[in-house]
């Protein structure tokens, strides 16, 4: 009876042994965003598509017409899209490519248009599902407006705030000041008297996808 007993209990007490000792794995798995070391490694990659609105701010140099720049000439506020790649390059550093375009509509009833196209690089913060990217980003910015034309250089820094609501979706808020330096040639030379310096804010929302 004693025999029986015991072959009963072994296999009982063996399948609980496995369960318990299968719970915490599958309780860690689960809870994957308490795996902050783990979170990113080298040669983890997002794409991201973002949407959201500028806003012109500080138009300055010699060359501003008030009739255009400023609060006189763009419309208060105007749209952004973009798409941008980034590789990290370990848990927090990272390094990639955007193309974007900004537009802003004018009082005269026109639009200029943006073309960021740039490399950018920068950190990246994260507290549990929370991460937080501080970036740099250059490039060339083809602009338009009307008949006229120019492409210039472009500096951005950019704050962001992701949730990291799956391994494979974020999804965030950016904000970022954007420097558009216009240094126009007039007959195959410079003419530093039409000089620009725009600056412009840009807040919108993004979604990343993690592979």
């Amino acid at each position: 009876m004693r025999k029986s007993r015991a072959m009963v209990l072994l296999p009982a007490l063996c399948l609980l042994a496995a369960f318990a000792a299968h719970l915490p794995a599958q309780e860690w798995e689960d809870d994957w965003d308490f795996q902050m070391v783990d979170l990113y490694a080298r040669g983890d990659q997002t794409f991201a598509i973002s949407l959201g609105l500028i806003f012109p701010t500080v138009f300055a140099g010699p060359g501003v017409d008030p009739q255009f720049y400023g609060r006189f000439g763009l419309r208060r506020v105007g749209g952004s899209g973009s798409l941008a790649y980034t590789h990290f390059l370990g848990a927090h550093a990272f390094v990639g490519a955007e193309i974007g375009v900004k537009f802003c509509g004018t009082v005269g009833g026109n639009t200029l248009f943006i073309i960021p196209i740039g490399i950018r690089a920068g950190w990246q913060f994260i507290f549990r599902r929370f991460e937080f990217p501080v970036s740099v980003a250059a490039g060339i910015a083809p602009q338009r407006h009307m008949e006229d034309s120019h492409a210039g250089f472009f500096l951005r820094g950019g704050f962001s705030a992701f949730y990291r609501f799956s391994p494979e979706w974020s999804f965030g808020l950016n904000t970022d000041w954007s420097w558009y330096p216009q240094r126009p040639r007039v007959d195959g030379r410079r003419a530093p008297q039409y000089d620009v310096h725009g600056n412009i804010m840009g807040l919108t929302v993004s979604a990343r996808y993690h592979f």
